[in-house]
């Protein structure tokens, strides 16, 4: 029985077609290339290797709706294909940029019309989902429950922080990671030898030091590597034996400048300064300056870079080297006096100071274990002889005697109680100049103590 819709027509209830991998020979190289297979597809083994949950999903033909989250050119619309392929189901794309509510409604009553009169399966592939707002995410829920459309969401963006968690806890997410050098390496010397889609009707020799430098500058991405070999073939001429040659110049300036994986907003940003943050705090400085060179390669604010070294200063280093705050301030003025590129200069500088210094963070735990007494505890009053002497009311009842103005002492000390239960929060490490702060508070709290015992 043929039932029709508003949104069907005949086309969308013939044989459903397998998505085409090859592209048009006008395409791109890595269009073309696009695995047509699992046995195809390179990298990823975590989740797609012998065995592991998703290849087994894909030939189980047990897929439910999936989230593929990682960095570009990782393969997660080749992947989308693939699992539609394999599953012989409809391949529908939809982008999150570009498409809206409208033509979501418009695909899945295809889909719905589709399973009714023919039983078919159809693979909702959204590219850029986290580009789509909370009405919109909301408006597949129903669907993906019902299983109308079996949906696989491709993100660039962490989705447990840019996907509705409804649609999130009714998918399997699978993070992709960057192709090594390795992968790439293949996936070029494939694309020089496929005949069809490839590069092998041509005689092309590569030096290996020409694709390894290709397949290290796009950084994981297959899709940028293998479009500089496409500018590396096609632009350089053949030689009078007709072979055209690639040497590592050629590929140095086929790929220029490499794209590093970075956003501004996102997962890349918010890692790279921890791994920054972290090897200052852990002493590397040649770590620490990697992950400065990349976050300025890839035009992060410097003010940004300058406020987390100042915080830094006093978080990990703090007492044991107070000169470092002094470094990381001046750092954060000289970044907003004399801006880029000049500014990478004290940026570096208070990077090494800070990633070479002895570490305590002494201080501020005692502040956290303080102010943990604060909140949970009983609000300690102010002691009468600490109370301030202008408080006339203050003054009235109680009087301001009993406070001993430590210079009128040798030393500028005098044992005298600053909290009335003499609680202590502070414990100086052993770390730097620390050290020398934590011998001179042992001998006045010896005194204090001391003190304490004679009074009583």
């Amino acid at each position: 029985m043929h039932v029709s819709d508003l949104f069907s027509n005949d086309a969308d209830l013939a044989p459903t077609p397998e998505p085409e991998p090859h592209r048009h020979a006008s395409a791109p190289l890595a269009q073309r290339m696009r695995p047509a297979s699992l046995a195809e597809y390179t990298g990823q083994e975590h989740i797609l290797g012998p065995g592991k949950l998703l290849r087994r999903a894909i030939e189980a033909d047990r897929i439910s709706s999936i989230i593929l989250f990682g960095p570009p050119g990782t393969g997660k619309t080749t992947l989308a294909e693939i699992i539609a392929s394999a599953t012989r189901s409809r391949f529908e794309r939809l982008s999150g940029v570009e498409s809206n509510v409208a033509d979501l409604r418009r695909v899945i009553a295809t889909a719905a019309n589709r399973m009714t009169n023919k039983g078919d399966k159809t693979i909702l592939f959204i590219d850029e989902i986290h580009r789509w707002n909370k009405a919109q995410q909301d408006v597949l829920l129903p669907d993906v429950e019902r299983g109308t459309v079996r949906l696989i969401g491709a993100t660039t963006h962490n989705p447990f922080f840019y996907i509705n968690s409804p649609l999130v806890s009714r998918s399997q997410v699978f993070q992709l990671e960057p192709l090594t050098p390795e992968h790439l390496v293949t996936l070029q010397k494939r694309a020089l030898a496929d005949k069809e889609r490839g590069f092998g009707q041509l005689k092309t020799e590569v030096a290996e030091e020409a694709l390894a430098h290709l397949a290290t500058a796009a950084d994981g991405d297959a899709r940028r590597c293998l479009n500089a070999l496409e500018i590396a073939v096609v632009t350089t001429p053949p030689g009078d034996d007709g072979v055209i040659r690639i040497d590592r110049a050629i590929a140095e300036e086929s790929i220029q400048k490499k794209a590093v994986v970075y956003d501004a907003d996102g997962d890349q940003h918010y890692d790279t300064i921890s791994a920054f943050i972290k090897s200052m705090r852990g002493s590397d400085p040649d770590a620490a300056l990697y992950w400065l060179a990349k976050m300025l390669y890839a035009g992060e604010d410097i003010r940004f870079i300058a406020r987390r070294i100042v915080i830094a200063a006093s978080e990990d280093v703090g007492m044991a080297d107070p000169q470092a705050l002094v470094v990381a301030v001046a750092a954060q003025q000289a970044v907003e006096f004399v801006g880029l590129p000049e500014a990478q200069i004290p940026l570096a500088q208070a990077t090494v100071y800070l990633a070479t210094a002895p570490k305590s963070n002494r201080a501020y735990t005692a502040l956290l274990a303080a102010r943990k007494e604060v909140q949970e505890g009983v609000t300690l009053a102010v002691p009468r002889h600490l109370r301030d002497k202008n408080n006339k009311r203050s003054a009235s009842a109680f009087g301001h005697e009993g406070y001993k103005y430590s210079h009128d002492f040798e030393g500028a000390y005098v044992p005298q109680a600053y909290l009335p239960e003499g609680r202590r929060y502070y414990e100086p490490g052993e770390q730097g100049y620390e050290k020398r702060v934590k011998e001179r508070l042992d001998y006045w709290r010896a005194l204090f103590e001391q003190n304490q015992k004679t009074e009583q």
